[in-house]
């Protein structure tokens, strides 16, 4: 369990938390390109780590993400016009570029805009297959951004989408990196299709080995298979907030089966977007494997067009009793429907201090450590290193089976680093 001041510097992300500003010296996916595909199309309102936001594609196809709020009188700027390279607030006219300068002030003085030098916030991006990341810190501090696999793969190759979740970032990211969660919340009967892997049934308590790494967290879960080997699952969390997942299924060969990742942007501190992600690096995706992957009626969603899952709290994730008695363990459709039904009924922040923690938790009070850590650090002048080399990301997650005397980080070594 946290004590509760930890708790609270663990889930707090707005400016000038110790969290927030810890997460302020990384890049960020912010939105999905086909979200403003469109040059000078409509602004869309964003949020991000508890600040208000507009994201905009000007009339050369460059993306600005700016302060919602106009610097003349507030007025928001998500009902601008955004036309001739800048957004144009409705109110009095004025207009500003993707650098948040402004640029024409119709209703004041001639020559007025060049000697008030007037600016709003605004932040850098970048935009790789698909994806407008955003860098919130400070100029001086920018860092590189984070070289995943699939966001270099040829376009066939990879998908992205993202859903809402309604908690705080940390209590998802738990979620994520718990491999012992799979063989509970995500089983079902024979009756239903059977569980995704017989491991997962057969041995119900892993054994977890976690080492702290450049990039993150490498966790592995141990189960017992046949007869002098076991079966590992290697989760790798990567700073601040992303996961990669092992391929599903018996055993598949991990370095050619497709596999899937996470990142939990903090809206702020009781609302998330939970990304997803996948990489096929050996072969093309089909129509179909793209549509369940990246599509919005998919295996992550169902969600609606502000990707807000049709399978919520407000209908209890349309749990089935019947079906939890006969089907499948928790009655609700879905793997991310099953996972949100859970973070999010711990409420927007879960009060960890009246946590009673297990052996299997072992990935979780790392990961708790590390981030703490690392934000104590950042306060007394250290900045996270992870941030100032993208090509620490370039690795994979990964499941196999192995000899009971070959360690996992040898065994599976080959597995994990993705392709430069």
């Amino acid at each position: 369990m946290l004590s509760k001041a930890d708790n609270e510097k663990l889930t707090r992300v707005g400016p000038g938390t110790p969290m927030g500003e810890l997460f302020r010296r990384f890049w960020m996916p912010a939105l999905l390109s086909e979200e403003i595909a469109e040059r000078d199309g409509a602004p869309v309102r964003l949020r991000l780590l508890g600040e208000d936001l507009v994201a905009f594609r000007d009339t050369q196809g460059r993306v600005g993400i700016v302060d919602a709020y106009c610097a003349h009188r507030r007025a928001g700027l998500f009902f601008g016009r955004n036309e001739d390279c800048g957004l144009r607030c409705v109110y009095h006219g004025w207009k500003f570029d993707v650098d948040g300068v402004c640029v024409d002030m119709p209703a004041e003085p001639q020559g007025m805009t060049a000697n008030t030098k007037v600016r709003i916030k605004a932040y850098k991006t970048a935009e790789r297959n698909g994806v407008i990341w955003v860098y919130m810190g400070a100029p001086e501090h920018e860092p590189a951004l984070p070289d995943f696999e699939w966001s270099r793969l040829p376009e066939r190759q990879h998908t992205a989408t993202k859903r809402l979740q309604q908690c705080n970032w940390a209590q998802a990211v738990e979620g994520g990196i718990d491999s012992s969660h799979i063989s509970f919340l995500h089983s079902r009967t024979e009756k239903s299709g059977g569980p995704s892997n017989k491991y997962h049934s057969s041995d119900k308590h892993p054994v977890f080995e976690v080492q702290e790494t450049d990039y993150g967290l490498l966790i592995a879960a141990r189960r017992n298979a046949e007869p002098g080997t076991y079966y590992w699952r290697v989760t790798q969390f990567l700073l601040p907030f992303y996961s990669m997942i092992p391929p599903v299924g018996d055993f598949p060969e991990s370095s050619k089966e497709p596999y899937d990742g996470h990142a939990w942007v903090p809206i702020d501190d009781e609302t998330t977007w939970t990304w997803s992600f996948s990489a096929s690096p050996a072969r093309a995706y089909d129509d179909k494997e793209i549509a369940f992957r990246g599509g919005r009626e998919g295996f992550w969603g169902p969600v609606d067009e502000q990707y807000r899952p049709l399978y919520n709290r407000d209908n209890d994730y349309k749990i089935d009793r019947v079906r939890q008695r006969s089907a499948n363990f928790t009655g609700i459709e879905g793997i991310p429907n099953q996972d949100a039904a859970v973070q999010e009924s711990m409420g927007p922040i879960v009060d960890r201090s009246k946590e009673r923690l297990g052996a299997s938790d072992r990935g979780v009070v790392q990961f708790r450590r590390l981030m703490l850590r690392l934000a104590r650090e950042l306060e007394e002048g250290k900045a996270p290193a992870a941030a100032a080399d993208g090509s620490l990301y370039n690795v994979r997650s990964a499941s196999l089976l192995l000899p009971a005397d070959v360690p996992v980080a040898s065994g599976a070594a080959p597995l994990l680093a993705g392709a430069a």
